[in-house]
């Protein structure tokens, strides 16, 4: 009895350490799968912590080469690659320091225009009013008078307008405003006209483009001041220009002429021989150099004068192109973005054997009525010829796009 119970139990045991070898052998694969796991994430992490290790760089240079990362695989990015995408993208780093360039040095160039302005005024009504009214007729005087101030209010009126006024942006709120595009910047939808500014960051309605001496862009609502400055700082310009042709002349004469005596020697020429023998006392060579015959005040003036002429003449000429170019895209129904626009679609429907014409021109007469908001005849006097805030024709979203024959605007 006792044999059979050794037997059978040895037995059991057997059965049992039969039936529990699978599962050992599982749970045995088990751990290994789980160490070699840790043992792979321990070397995944060794291995980053070494290249973290290996390029310790700075937080900004670290940007730098993701920018530039970035840009490489932009070059790739897919099938609609083409050579612009490739020069945009080349040239990107290029276009944002000259936009970052440009937005820092508005202020400066705002405050250059206004320290050139002032001084030229400066110099008008210290310098040359007091000889005017010595020398000018009473007729002339009252002339210079109503159009030299007349011309200066319509100036500083339209530059501060141009300024402060906002160019225009599109809603940022969702509407039912029909829009042409979607600006792939903004990621926002686009009206007729309406293009983005690198330097502001911004959609501008009916942009024409950024003026760094604004220190802001060119839009819908702000072009008609920026022309009109520059139209009448360019009558300004020619002005000062043609009025002080003579005074010009004459000062540069004159300051010819002091540069000259300011180079002869002071004092009376010795023509013998006794200083150099030293048969001449020391003291009779001593001779006082006489006055100048010009003090500084009259220097200062003829200075000022070329100053102020130069100035003008050089201002005139360059101001001048700028709003002889800005008046032809006025008439034309165009801005300066349009322009390039308008001119390659002409070149590609010229292929094609079709003509291009531009949905935003009205004919001359009626594209400067509605740029200059003119309503009604007397409008020409109140809104052009005297200063005038009245906002531009239309909200610069929805525009006519098909030209017609008749008068817009009944004038």
């Amino acid at each position: 009895m006792g044999g059979f119970l050794t037997s059978f139990m040895r037995n059991r045991q057997i059965c049992v350490t039969d039936f529990s070898f699978p599962l050992q052998l599982a749970s045995h694969s088990r751990c290994r799968m789980r160490c070699s796991v840790l043992h792979l994430l321990r070397c995944v992490r060794l291995r980053l912590c070494s290249r973290r290790g290996r390029s310790r760089l700075p937080l900004w240079a670290q940007r730098i080469q993701a920018y530039i990362k970035l840009l490489a695989q932009s070059l790739c990015f897919n099938s609609l690659t083409d050579s612009d995408v490739v020069f945009d993208s080349i040239f990107e780093p290029v276009f944002v320091t000259v936009d970052y360039v440009t937005r820092w040095f508005g202020m400066v160039f705002v405050c250059l225009v206004v320290i050139l302005t002032s001084s030229v005024v400066m110099i008008t009504y210290i310098v040359l009013l007091p000889l005017a009214l010595t020398t000018y007729s009473p007729a002339w005087i009252a002339w210079h008078s109503l159009y030299g101030n007349w011309n200066l209010i319509m100036i500083a009126f339209h530059y501060y307008k141009a300024i402060k006024t906002s160019p225009g942006y599109p809603p940022a709120e969702k509407n039912d405003r029909p829009f042409v595009s979607v600006c792939k910047k903004c990621i926002m939808p686009k009206p007729a006209r309406t293009h983005h500014c690198g330097i502001c960051n911004r959609c501008i309605l009916k942009m024409d483009h950024h003026c760094p001496w604004l220190n802001n862009c060119v839009g819908h609502f702000n072009h008609r001041y920026f022309f009109s400055f520059c139209l009448f700082m360019t009558l300004g310009c020619v002005y000062c220009s043609i009025s002080c042709r003579n005074m010009f002349l004459d000062a540069y004469n004159s300051l010819e002429r002091f540069k000259h005596l300011d180079s002869e020697k002071p004092g009376i020429p010795v023509t013998g021989m006794g200083l150099l023998l030293g048969l001449l006392p020391s003291g009779q060579t001593n001779f006082q150099t006489p006055a100048p015959p010009y003090t500084f005040k009259e220097k200062m003036f003829h200075k000022s004068i070329v100053y102020m002429w130069v100035l003008t003449s050089t201002a005139g000429v360059a101001l001048g192109a700028l709003t002889v170019w800005h008046a032809v895209l006025i008439s034309r129904g165009e801005t300066s973005i349009e322009r390039h626009i308008n001119k390659k679609e002409a070149v590609r429907l010229a292929q094609w054997g079709k003509l291009y014409k531009n949905p935003f021109n009205y004919s001359k007469l009626n594209n400067w009525k509605i740029f200059l908001g003119v309503e009604k005849k007397s409008h020409w006097v109140t809104r052009v010829l005297l200063p005038s805030g009245h906002p531009p024709h239309g909200d610069g979203l929805t525009w006519d796009v098909f030209p017609v024959k008749r008068d817009l605007i009944a004038v």
